[in-house]
């Protein structure tokens, strides 16, 4: 066996366990920031019910 073939392999290993790692924080973040973006968005305007305000008056001009 090359030991110079199992030393890269472990090198390879960590260095994508680090990457996996780092991609996980970084996801976190974004979500984190994505959460924050949202709860700031402001509160729509609440619409008023049309079905409320229909049939209470009658127009009489001609």
């Amino acid at each position: 066996m090359n030991i110079s073939s199992a030393a890269s392999t472990s090198q390879v290993q960590t260095q994508d366990a680090v990457s996996v790692a780092m991609l996980r924080k970084t996801l976190d973040q974004q979500q984190a920031m994505a959460a924050q973006m949202i709860a700031s968005l402001p509160q729509p305007a609440s619409v008023p019910d049309p079905t409320a305000t229909v049939g209470r008056s009658v127009d009489t001009y001609a």
